[in-house]
């Protein structure tokens, strides 16, 4: 299967020698987003957990909304956090963007995230319509 690179235009720009997105067949597979602001790329995070969580399925939905696809279309998602004791805080804001046919999802602690983030979300979603 050929691969095709996903660069949204809205996007900011990766942090390093990675592409947004991935499609191979009819799956797209989605970098780790941090809480970048594509307005303001090296601007400071926000403190709390709820707005990185926020801004990081805001930067989501560009990618996806690039593809033409939105946040039913993710089958699978992996969280990763530094401090699990924010879950709560981050599973409030990440149930107002999957609100039904929940993805499979994973949650993991980390050590530490790029630029002292708190919060980085991937997903894969699937182009509906299509086979492989």
């Amino acid at each position: 299967m050929q691969k095709t690179v996903v660069r949204p235009a809205k996007a900011a720009p990766a942090l390093g020698p990675y592409n947004h997105g991935i499609r191979v067949g009819d799956l797209l597979f989605c970098a780790g987003q941090i809480p970048v602001d594509p307005a303001s790329p090296q601007a400071p995070f926000p403190a709390d957990v709820r707005s990185q969580t926020e801004r990081v399925l805001e930067n989501i939905r560009l990618i996806l909304e690039d593809q033409g696809l939105g946040f039913a279309q993710v089958v699978k998602s992996t969280v990763f956090m530094v401090n699990l004791g924010d879950f709560a805080a981050m599973n409030e804001v990440y149930g107002r963007y999957f609100t039904t046919d929940f993805p499979a999802r994973s949650t993991v602690q980390v050590a530490a995230l790029p630029r002292g983030a708190q919060v980085e979300i991937e997903v894969v979603a699937h182009y509906p319509g299509t086979h492989p």
